[in-house]
């Protein structure tokens, strides 16, 4: 990823904040109510260059560094985080092309997906598949110049309005260990490729979480990432960390959202013949947050440093998702309680960063499997 100088940097920041000040605030409970697509903003989206965000300018993309990017997703987050995991998603599949795949599959991908012409997401969950990716079911089985794809995938984000997905499928179901006998595959929509219901959410409403089934669908060989059998874990896995990094964003701007709503709140409202942000147990709500929001922050971009440097930083992005997102949940939920009984109405902001937190503790892996993570590193890094 190239580098950014701070004068351009600025200027996309400045972008991004008029265009979610002007056409994203105006809109979201408009979106958010009633969980409708928002295609006037994805539209807008593609016109930022969002769909190409991280995708190399070799191949018609912004090529941001991890860190801007995170700082992209902070930005919008803290007002609507569901309308980032549009681009987020997307941008997963588009890495995988671009770090695996070969020179004709760049080529022929990249660019479509770098303007939000072909838009699309990672399938990766399955029914008895989640966080044990190594379990899951869906085979594909050669034959001649095709290959033969059967199973379902389920919370897939884009399911329903995307075009095509990265599919990690076992080629290899005998394998041992299981991870060696898994591939990932470029799947497109089309013959054999159904969407199934529409999952419903508490929160991220809007973009589409999908159930995506394969009967007989049939691809050709060269829809195989790298062309090489046997390599969809490793790379899968490592489109992981930036995958975190991004939840650990969204998590940064739910929590410093919340804090900013709770501010705002807290200086207007009066109890006992002042703000409410003066009285001592509101002051130190705030300032808990504050420092919550804070610390999420600079884990979040030591990680995107780290990623940019192309070091390891599986435990680094570990624990700012694992921080982060706990910081949104926290902050939501102190937030919610600032505003009383404000909080809990649907006219009010907060109550959507409170439905919408959640989902950062689970997503990119739950926090449960980044404390181990993140534990494991620690102790490989500083063995005796």
């Amino acid at each position: 990823m190239r580098s950014i100088d701070a004068a351009d940097e600025a200027q996309l920041f400045a972008t991004i904040d008029r265009w979610v000040e002007r056409e994203v605030a105006p809109r979201v409970k408009e979106f958010d109510h009633a969980d409708r697509w928002p295609a006037e903003i994805v539209e807008q989206m593609k016109e930022l260059g969002l769909f190409g965000a991280t995708v190399s300018p070799e191949y018609g993309g912004l090529g941001l560094p991890a860190a801007t990017y995170a700082e992209i997703v902070m930005r919008i987050s803290s007002v609507w985080m569901a309308i980032t995991g549009i681009f987020n998603s997307h941008l997963m599949l588009a890495l995988a092309i671009e770090k695996f795949g070969t020179e004709p599959q760049k080529r022929q991908w990249l660019p479509k997906l770098a303007t939000g012409e072909i838009r699309g997401g990672l399938a990766l969950t399955e029914p008895d598949a989640g966080t044990d990716l190594q379990a899951l079911r869906m085979t594909a089985r050669r034959d001649r110049g095709d290959y033969v794809i059967n199973g379902t995938k389920t919370w897939i984000s884009n399911g329903i309005e995307g075009h095509c997905f990265a599919l990690l499928v076992k080629t290899n179901p005998e394998a041992s260990p299981r991870y060696s006998g898994m591939s990932l595959f470029i799947a497109p929509k089309g013959p054999g490729f159904k969407v199934g219901r529409k999952l419903e959410k508490l929160g991220y409403k809007s973009i589409d979480s999908g159930e995506l089934i394969f009967e007989d669908y049939r691809i050709p060989a060269d829809h195989l990432i790298g062309e090489v059998e046997g390599r969809g874990f490793t790379q899968v896995a490592g489109g992981l960390e930036l995958g975190r990094i991004n939840v650990a964003a969204r998590g940064v701007g739910i929590a410093e959202g919340a804090l900013r709503l709770a501010s705002t709140y807290a200086q207007m409202r009066k109890t006992f013949g002042k703000p409410i942000a003066e009285h001592q147990a509101i002051a130190l709500k705030i300032g808990e947050m504050a420092t919550r929001a804070r610390a999420a922050r600079l884990l979040t971009l030591d990680a995107a440093k780290a990623f940019d440097r192309g070091e390891r930083c599986d435990m680094e992005a570990g624990m700012a998702k694992f921080f982060a997102s706990e910081a949104a949940l926290e902050n939501s939920t102190e937030s919610m309680r600032i505003h009383g009984a404000y909080g809990y109405s649907k006219e009010y902001d907060i109550e959507r960063l409170y439905r919408d937190a959640p989902l950062t503790c689970i997503g990119e892996g739950t926090n449960e499997m980044q404390r181990l993570i993140i534990a494991r590193q620690y102790m490989r890094r500083n063995g005796t």
